[in-house]
């Protein structure tokens, strides 16, 4: 079962996410906010998998909301689903930690699909949001030296794989594999699964197809 919460400052939002979220019995909706800061209460006291983060609303907006459950709560992971498309909130989202970023035009399945694949660490970006990405953000500057199997998880995690998958195919255990991919971020200097992504892009360790 993954435990999503929903936070959108527009009740008919979270009323129609809740409908058709509650057709997939293996997807529970165990709490609502209106706004960033309802989200990041809500969060701290009942720790979902998975946040469906709006990210204009009042009182503490999504993009800094984002970024303070990331920082309490890493194994929480958030995709901003929105109906805005501007660089600034795709990058912010984005180094703020946010798993993926989605679209509010995004189909019902394909929603539950990217809700499924988030629980399990993928990067789930809207392609235009990740055009947008590829032209915007930076590699990190003076990246720390990534050992062998840090980059062979940094790769796989760059294809899009799971941790579960990620385990698998290198012979160890999830456990592992999340004590790699922290050790990824922090070396990297990053926030994000996604950031780490696209970083592994740029340098060449997986083509944009792969990605």
């Amino acid at each position: 079962m993954i435990r999503i919460m929903i936070a959108d400052d527009h009740a008919v939002v979270r009323q129609g996410l809740k409908m058709f979220l509650a057709l997939d019995a293996s997807l529970e909706i165990i709490g609502e906010a209106s706004n960033g800061k309802e989200a990041l209460d809500g969060a701290r006291q009942l720790k979902p998998d998975v946040i469906l983060m709006d990210l204009l609303m009042p009182v503490m907006d999504g993009i800094e909301a984002t970024a303070a459950i990331k920082r309490e709560l890493p194994d929480t992971e958030v995709i901003a689903l929105t109906s805005v498309l501007e660089d600034a909130s795709v990058i912010g989202a984005i180094r703020a930690g946010a798993l993926g970023y989605l679209l509010k035009d995004t189909k019902a399945e394909e929603l539950i699909q990217a809700i499924k694949a988030a629980s399990e660490g993928q990067v789930q970006l809207s392609p235009q949001a990740a055009a947008r990405l590829m032209r915007e953000v930076r590699a990190p500057e003076s990246p720390e030296a990534l050992t062998d199997r840090e980059t062979e998880v940094l790769r796989l995690l760059a294809q899009g794989r799971s941790n579960k998958e990620i385990a698998h195919l290198l012979t160890i255990g999830e456990k592992t594999v999340k004590t790699h991919v922290s050790s990824i971020l922090a070396k990297l200097n990053v926030s994000s699964r996604t950031q780490a992504a696209l970083y592994a892009v740029r340098i060449g360790l997986v083509d944009k197809a792969e990605s």
